[in-house]
């Protein structure tokens, strides 16, 4: 049996992460993606550049692009699919989470729950 994969990456996540990388001017390894307190709707995002993974880490890769997921957000990006998206009025990673129930208005911060792990393990078995 395989193990469940925290979170995945599209494409665009993947090379916009290599880039990044790639343009680092410190020995970057990949991103690291974690959750925080913070703006109206009480979580926001984090993600910073990461040159190892640390101890209790999920590593998820995509092409050659590494993500490296702070075990504490774990629960709360179960099943989230990060992809990289510009438009007219911004570029950035988007998280398309199961567990969000709300954001804010300008999409600054979300309402996150735990993920449902008998749920997801009742859907992973069918």
């Amino acid at each position: 049996m395989s193990r469940f994969a925290v979170m995945t990456m599209t494409s665009a996540a993947a090379e916009r992460i290599k880039s990044i990388v790639d343009a680092s001017e410190s020995a970057a390894d990949g991103i690291r993606v974690g959750i925080k307190k913070g703006g109206c709707a009480g979580m926001e995002y984090t993600v910073d550049l990461a040159d190892a993974p640390r101890t209790s880490e999920d590593v998820v890769e995509r092409d050659g692009a590494r993500v490296f997921v702070a075990p504490e957000a774990v629960l709360f990006l179960l099943g989230t699919e990060m992809d990289y998206e510009t438009t007219v009025l911004r570029s950035g990673f988007v998280f398309r989470n199961p567990n969000q129930t709300s954001a804010c208005g300008c999409g600054e911060s979300v309402e996150l729950k735990q993920a449902d792990l008998a749920a997801m393990a009742a859907a992973q078995g069918a």
